[in-house]
């Protein structure tokens, strides 16, 4: 038989009776006092005696003929287990109005410094274990049920007593009667707490439990992700090889993430990823580009004969007529650098094409009077954009580009004048 007064942690498994274990009163015995009392009635008198037992907080008055508190264990069929509390020791002599106190132990899962322990304990209330095991220089928690009612060892808060609230950044000192629990504290401190919230038992300096609250809260949060579109070419064969326009413009499409966020006391604990999509689609910038051979550049006249020399009169007639020729010929030149159409066709031309704008900039890559690409404008000598030009430049250009390649470069307003 052994006694134990102070709870030790430990992380052995529980005894296998460490639950105090009631049996019958052998009828044996019973039988075996008979002939005391009949034949021995002097000692048996002296011998009797009416005691106090309490045996985990239940009180009741016993007699007996026992001489010792083992005896009396005996007699009343109650085994005391390694952990559990006795007093005074099973060898104390027993006399007349004695106390005996018997407290079963049992194990209860703490947080001894932070970490999860198993310890013993004979405490009738809350308060007392986690203030018995304070008073050693732990630091010591229970995590309270999620009642609320009681929670390790279906012990109560505190029995009569006095207990602090801490919640919400304010402490409440509460006053209880009875079998308090941690519901009860609660109440009476006006703190409503939900089933997600943290609740704990632990101890002040001066032993008054203490019930603490930690909020938790839990939320969604989101982030956007820009997703970038792709450029797409596209064969065009009704544009000539070096020119391109845009058939399609881009847009960027989006990817949204949901986070599962959870609080505890204001600290973010934790972060998981719930959702990864794609909530809007990237649409694809669509390029075309030309595919089709340009005609050839019409070949340069030949150059006319030169006049043979004569006699007096006829050189004089021959050299009026080479005068006459000359003009002739500075005219046909003339023509050749595009004055050979009507003087108003590039004016009509440009007017087709453009409406006659030499700043007309369209966005799908034509630029100009004349309706330029960039590449074509280049091939003429041109600079910059077509559309940044003067409108005589521009003219000069389309009739470079006329001599080389023909009206074909502008098919569809050519053919309204008839120049194809």
């Amino acid at each position: 038989m052994s006694q134990n007064t102070t709870p030790e942690p430990t992380d052995a498994a529980p005894p296998q009776h460490a639950q105090p274990r009631r049996r019958r009163r052998s009828l044996w015995l019973a039988l075996a006092l008979v002939p005391v009392l009949v034949g021995g009635g002097a000692v048996a008198a002296q011998a009797h005696k009416t005691v106090e037992l309490e045996v985990d907080g239940e009180s009741r008055t016993v007699t007996t003929w026992a001489g010792s508190v083992d005896g009396l264990l005996r007699d009343q069929g109650i085994d005391v287990g390694e952990h559990d509390l006795l007093a005074p020791g099973a060898d104390a002599a027993l006399d007349e109005g004695a106390e005996i106190v018997v407290r079963s132990a049992q194990q209860v899962s703490v947080q001894v410094d932070g970490e999860q322990r198993q310890v013993w304990t004979t405490a009738m209330s809350q308060a007392d274990l986690v203030s018995s095991l304070h008073e050693s220089g732990r630091e010591v928690t229970l995590s309270a049920s999620r009642s609320l009612d009681r929670s390790a060892l279906e012990l109560p808060l505190v029995v009569d007593g006095e207990a602090l609230v801490r919640a919400d950044g304010e402490e409440t000192r509460v006053e209880l009667e009875g079998e308090a629990t941690v519901r009860d504290a609660l109440e009476q401190a006006e703190v409503e707490v939900d089933r997600s919230d943290h609740v704990r038992v632990s101890s002040a300096a001066d032993g008054t439990p203490v019930v603490s609250v930690t909020r938790v809260e839990r939320d969604r949060r989101t982030e956007t992700e820009r997703i970038d579109f792709d450029t797409v070419r596209q064969a065009d064969d009704s544009m000539y090889e070096g020119e391109t326009r845009v058939v399609q413009e881009g847009r960027p499409g989006e990817r949204t993430r949901t986070f599962g966020v959870i609080e505890v006391g204001g600290e973010q604990r934790t972060n998981v990823l719930l959702s990864n999509e794609v909530t809007r689609e990237p649409v694809d910038r669509i390029i075309a580009y030309g595919t089709a051979e340009r005609p050839a550049p019409e070949p340069e006249p030949e150059p006319e004969p030169a006049p043979s020399s004569g006699g007096g009169s006829s050189s004089s007639g021959g050299s009026s007529g080479s005068s006459s020729g000359g003009s002739s010929d500075s005219s046909d030149s003339a023509e050749a650098g595009g004055s050979s159409v009507p003087s108003d066709v590039w004016s009509q031309l440009a007017q087709c094409e453009s409406g006659g704008d030499p700043t007309t900039n369209t966005g799908n890559g034509y630029y100009g009077m004349y309706q330029f690409t960039l590449s074509t404008w280049q091939s003429v000598g041109g600079s910059g954009l077509p559309s940044e030009a003067s409108a005589a430049e521009q003219t000069m250009r389309a009739q470079i580009l006329q001599q080389r390649a023909g009206w074909g470069q502008w098919p569809h307003c050519a053919a309204q004048l008839g120049l194809l």
